[in-house]
């Protein structure tokens, strides 16, 4: 019997302190690759399976039709123009920056469509639909942000080759992140690989990869969303999701590091030359270097008052680095490739940099996903502001200033009457919750594309491994803990370890589970069915222990996908299904020491019962492997998938005549047949 639809929403089973709750509408978002390369190993495992695992979990739990899981190609920024150029100069592609986008994008859609990513849309911010969506999009986003006065035109400094006598784009500068304690190599104009944002001229040892020369710093005007203005907005949210249970902790921390005061840091040895200009600096508080500190701290009351401190420094000679603080955040940029910038106060020739956009982008691409679905226009705002709606962003702890401070205040400086798209309603935008991951090293460090340890592209992964095998594996590392190392034997092994059997691959263990136990759970159910009741499903009660064991775990699971605890999740259920497989194992021995066919029917009643929840909970897992075992169970996905059910039997999901019957037809399963199947490479 069907529950009731609040079933769906609050799961009953769970005791009363602990009630889980869901939104009606959901969104899932799974970040902008640039456009410009493959997926390597760190996207897929980092990002789009643990995305794609909740968005399949949200689907069975709330409906399908109430979730959109969405991504795309993030189609502009200076890496895409740099990668183009170093590619035409090699003569290694001879068509458009367009083309070659498109180019990269097709690749990209093809990796996600093998790891099994269910993505809504995949299109781009300038590719499809989407991208005419986002055109309009941000040139509305941004007036809006004018029109209630949070942008500023600002003459600043940006890069100039005289060489080749053009101005440089992010990615044609490398230098050292001027950032205090940031020790990352390959800093860019305004922000380096970790993350960091920063003034173009505070850039230590800038380099054009043009030419090799060291660029000069020419003024341009931009416009700049005033951040520094949301500062105590900021702090007031950041307290609030550190008290949140369901917010992971590195996302409070690393935002608040970007809430200190303006700070400059200066060497010990230089402090006689900082005296001799103190006078000229704005005034500030001074802070002595902490034991075994190489520097110490001159702390300002705004950020205007620290930049006009570093002009006094730098035309000292004084060296410097800056803290982590909130600074004007650039909207516009001068490079050609870009999302048209409106024109604002004159200011013309304007594209949109690619940070801005991109957070914003998801709007656009849930638009264009339901205006594929035939929705009607100002349908997207039943998913981004309606109170019973939630969006899920599953991002990298890199990226957390753009996803934790610099969208939470542009979501804030829109007011409840803007209108983005003409006929819209004015609910005003929701604040979305962030899942922010850690590093996943390759072996024991971090891998970039950009880097010196060039980690195995997604694609090469498949080789060696299934894509059940991966995913069962990315969901178990822990990501949401702390960074973690993906070690896989092909790829980190000696030659001599790599041959010998004895030695084993870490990426296997969960793929053990599926390949052995669950396999042999499912097997066992249906060879006893075709063996022993003509090839049927025999219905019933289970046993009160397969019931509460089985509503215990549902309750658990609930509970933490709740948290977004993927590697708990994998722990939970491989406990689970050793259960039911010993269950299955223990029962019907017994059933053939002793002959007892009510007791073999009962046996099969709880392990077809059993295997039933183990295949829907690990459905958002491994969801190629779950789906052929409902197939040959012969039920309805819709259905088989859904928690809108008691879940206390497999009889809910019959036929009144087969109830009548007491039994329920299933395929005919073939001879030594796999619903989890090793690679090919691994039978040796």
């Amino acid at each position: 019997m069907a529950a009731s639809p609040d079933n769906a929403q609050t799961l009953s089973a769970a005791p009363e302190d602990e009630r889980v709750t869901w939104p009606k509408r959901a969104v899932v978002t799974a970040g902008m690759p640039y456009g410009n390369k493959p997926l390597h190993f760190g996207h897929i495992a980092g990002v789009f399976v643990p995305a794609d695992c909740y968005a399949r979990f949200l689907r069975d739990r709330i409906g399908s039709e109430n979730v959109r899981f969405i991504s795309g190609t993030d189609c502009f920024g200076s890496p895409i123009n740099e990668g183009y150029r170093k590619l035409v100069e090699a003569g290694a592609f001879d068509g458009t920056i367009e083309e070659y986008v498109q180019r990269n994008h097709e690749a990209q859609k093809a990796t996600l469509d093998a790891y099994n990513i269910s993505l809504s849309i995949y299109e781009g911010s300038g590719l499809g639909r989407s991208g005419d969506v986002h055109q309009l999009i941000s040139k509305k986003f941004i007036e809006k942000l004018h029109e209630n006065g949070h942008l500023h035109k600002r003459a600043t400094l940006q890069f100039y080759d005289t060489q080749a006598g053009t101005f440089l784009n992010g990615r044609q500068v490398a230098g050292r992140c001027p950032v205090q304690g940031c020790k990352s190599e390959h800093a860019y104009a305004d922000e380096c690989d970790l993350g960091h944002s920063y003034a173009p001229e505070d850039l230590i040892a800038p380099k054009s990869s043009l030419t090799g020369t060291v660029p000069e710093m020419r003024p341009v005007e931009n416009w700049y969303f005033d951040l520094p203005a949301f500062a105590e907005f900021l702090r007031a949210r950041t307290a609030e999701l550190k008290r949140d249970p369901y917010t992971r902790a590195i996302v409070p921390q690393v935002v608040n590091e970007f809430l200190a005061p303006p700070v400059i840091y200066i060497k010990n040895d230089v402090r006689a030359d900082y005296e001799a200009v103190a006078v000229d600096l704005p005034a500030h508080q001074l802070r002595e270097p902490e034991r075994g500190k190489q520097s110490f701290e001159i702390e300002f009351a705004n950020i205007d008052e620290r930049d006009a401190a570093r002009d006094v420094l730098a035309r000292a000679g004084i060296r410097f680095r800056t803290g982590k603080a909130l600074v004007p955040f650039r909207i516009t940029g001068n490079i050609e490739w870009g999302v048209e910038a409106p024109v604002i106060e004159g200011l013309e020739g304007l594209t949109v940099w690619c940070w801005p956009e991109s957070l914003w982008a998801p709007l656009s691409f849930t638009m264009a996903a339901n205006d594929e679905r035939g929705m009607p226009r100002g349908s997207w705002r039943d998913w981004w502001c309606s109170e019973d709606a939630e969006v899920y962003q599953f991002i990298g702890q890199d990226n957390l200033y753009f996803y934790g401070v610099a969208q939470p205040a542009l979501i804030e400086a829109l007011t409840p009457g803007d209108i983005l798209v003409p006929g819209d309603a004015d609910e005003p935008l929701r604040q979305t919750r962030l899942i922010a991951n850690h590093h996943i090293l390759f072996g024991d460090k971090k891998a970039s594309s950009s880097g010196s340890v060039k980690p195995p592209t997604a694609d090469e992964l498949l080789e060696f491994y299934t894509v059940e095998q991966l995913r069962a594996h990315f969901l178990a590392l822990g990501l949401d803990q702390k960074s973690v190392g993906f070690k896989p034997k092909p790829f980190l092994a000696t030659d001599e370890e790599r041959d010998d059997p004895r030695v084993a691959d870490p990426v296997l263990k969960e793929g053990a589970l599926l390949t052995n136990v669950f396999n042999r759970l499912a097997r066992s159910c249906f060879y006893e069915a075709q063996k022993n009741f003509e090839g049927y499903l025999p219905l019933g009660a289970p046993t009160p222990l397969a019931v509460e064991t089985a509503n215990a775990t549902l309750a658990a699971y609930d509970r933490l996908m709740r948290k977004a605890e993927l590697h708990s999740v994998m722990s939970l259920m491989d406990e689970f299904i050793r259960f039911a497989n010993k269950h299955w194992s223990e029962g019907i021995r017994e059933v053939e020491q002793t002959g007892n066919e009510v007791m073999r029917r009962q046996v099969l009643v709880d392990s077809f019962f059993l295997l039933r929840m183990a295949t829907l909970l690990m459905h958002p897992v491994v969801p190629a492997g779950c789906e052929k075992i409902c197939d040959y169970l012969s039920f309805e996905f819709d259905d088989f998938f859904s928690w809108n059910y008691d879940l206390e039997d497999v009889d809910e999901l019959c036929g009144a005549g087969e109830i009548t019957e007491g039994r329920h037809r299933i395929r005919e399963l073939p001879p030594r047949f796999d619903f989890f199947e090793k690679h090919p490479s691994q039978y040796k």
